[in-house]
């Protein structure tokens, strides 16, 4: 294995504090975080045998959000059927703690639910989100949290509220749901795009979730005329405030038609898990993801792990499955940057879980040594 790159940060200094942190975000279609960080645990102790590691599953709204939540918080998990991205019957979960529910779009509406021929954002549906929201607030939820990512719509969330209309106002008029007024939403997003426009949902995600070039245009236009209507409707606008483009649209809907707040996905799970208090007695994280680059410094997940042990000097290991800009993400402040996969290894072997786990593991014990 090459030796690792690294800014030289001696450990002796914080000895008194054995405690390693994992968190380590998931290699889309290898490792789930849980996977990744106990490979990481096995690589820490295979060096460090006295070591108290802490792992922490994570995830920044995306893949894995409610397996996070539910690891680290805890939660009662409740079951329903609802409609997937074509309006078919399936069965999923949300999370209820205290009295919040929380939620990933992806269990109803993702990507992952659809077949690659079945991927089309002109007809998929937010609908079942809408199904999960409207049960819990059912269930007495007065703060719900839901995680945007990984979705198979551009509908602007118009799915959603057809589906709490038809919870709530079965005679179609939105002004007409009491059950929303005392709930709060917070939507966990590190989307910063508008609705519309070049750098909107539809121009910018559309194309993966199987737009062509023609119903980009289309899905475009329809958002927002959709935007126009719900501004005059309401007397204020929110298709340009950072996080509207979230999920195909789905963020500008919590904006405007439930009052949600935007904030960091990572950061929301982070003050969730107490992690803060975890770094007090730190001497090193391990982070990482599938692909490392300079766009991790754009509000990616390991990038906000390093913001938060940053501010108490607690030193950040940085490894994914690939890497590029090694050096700008070293000036960043990490203090390891390595990929744990050998120079020649073929992307089909690489992406092998058993054979990820053991590269990973192989990697995390030379950066311990």
């Amino acid at each position: 294995m090459l030796k690792p790159h690294t800014n030289k940060v001696p450990l002796t200094h914080r000895r008194m504090k054995q405690n390693v942190i994992v968190a380590i975000d998931s290699f889309k279609g290898c490792l789930t975080s849980l996977e990744a960080n106990q490979a990481a645990e096995e690589g820490v102790l295979a060096v460090k045998p006295d070591a108290r590691v802490i792992q922490v599953p994570v995830s920044d709204g995306g893949e894995g959000w409610l397996e996070a939540f539910e690891t680290s918080v805890g939660g009662e998990k409740r079951e329903l059927t609802v409609r997937d991205p074509l309006m078919r019957p399936i069965t999923t979960y949300y999370l209820i703690h205290e009295d919040k529910a929380i939620i990933e779009i992806a269990k109803a509406s993702g990507l992952t639910l659809l077949k690659p021929e079945e991927r089309n954002p002109m007809r998929a549906t937010s609908y079942g989100t809408g199904q999960l929201i409207s049960d819990a607030v059912r269930q007495g939820c007065r703060h719900i949290i839901v995680g945007l990512g990984g979705s198979a719509t551009s509908d602007c969330g118009i799915g959603m509220i057809r589906a709490i209309i038809d919870h709530f106002a079965p005679n179609g008029n939105w002004d007409d749901i009491q059950a929303l007024k005392n709930v709060r939403f917070i939507i966990a997003s590190d989307v910063t795009n508008p609705l519309c426009g070049q750098s909107g949902a539809a121009h910018i995600f559309a194309p993966q979730k199987g737009a062509t070039p023609e119903m980009v245009l289309s899905l475009d236009e329809r958002a927002r005329r959709f935007a126009e209507v719900s501004a005059r409707h309401f007397g204020y606008d929110r298709q340009n405030e950072p996080g509207a483009g979230a999920a195909g649209g789905l963020g500008y809907a919590f904006l405007q038609y439930l009052g949600a707040t935007c904030r960091s996905g990572i950061d929301l799970l982070l003050d969730a898990i107490h992690f803060d208090d975890l770094l007090g007695n730190a001497a090193l994280v391990i982070t990482g993801e599938g692909s490392a680059d300079r766009q991790t410094l754009m509000g990616k997940l390991p990038y906000g792990i390093l913001q938060h042990a940053q501010k108490q000097d607690v030193p950040v290991f940085l490894i994914a499955g690939h890497i590029s800009d090694r050096q700008t993400l070293l000036d960043a402040g990490f203090a390891s940057v390595e990929c744990i996969n050998p120079p020649l290894l073929p992307l089909s072997e690489a992406m092998k879980p058993n054979i990820a786990q053991k590269n990973l593991s192989t990697t995390v014990s030379h950066l311990m040594e």
